[in-house]
C-alpha cells in the first residue's frame, strides 16, 4: 500500500503508520468483510480530510473500534 494518494502530497507519517493497520487480506474470509468496512472508511477519511491531530486521533479510535468489531465477529 502506498502512502501517496493519487495526485496529492504524501500523507503525514502518523496517518500513514495508522492506515497500514487497516489491512484485512491476512484475515480469514469470514472476518474480512467487517474489517474491510473500517479499512474503506479509514482510507476515505485520510483522502478527504486534512492531516492533523484530529484525523490521527479519529483513525486511532476507528482502529480500536475495528478491533472490537472483528472480535465481535468471532462470537
Amino acid at each position: 500500500m502506498s502512502d501517496l494518494t493519487e495526485g496529492r502530497t504524501p500523507r503525514h507519517p502518523g496517518t500513514a503508520s495508522l492506515l497500514k493497520f487497516f489491512a484485512y487480506d491476512h484475515l480469514p474470509p469470514h472476518l474480512q468483510g467487517t474489517s474491510k468496512a473500517c479499512h474503506d472508511l479509514a482510507h476515505k477519511m485520510a483522502d478527504e480530510l486534512a492531516s492533523g491531530p484530529e484525523l490521527t486521533v479519529g483513525l486511532r479510535k476507528l482502529l480500536e473500534a475495528k478491533d472490537c468489531f472483528v472480535r465481535a465477529s468471532l462470537s
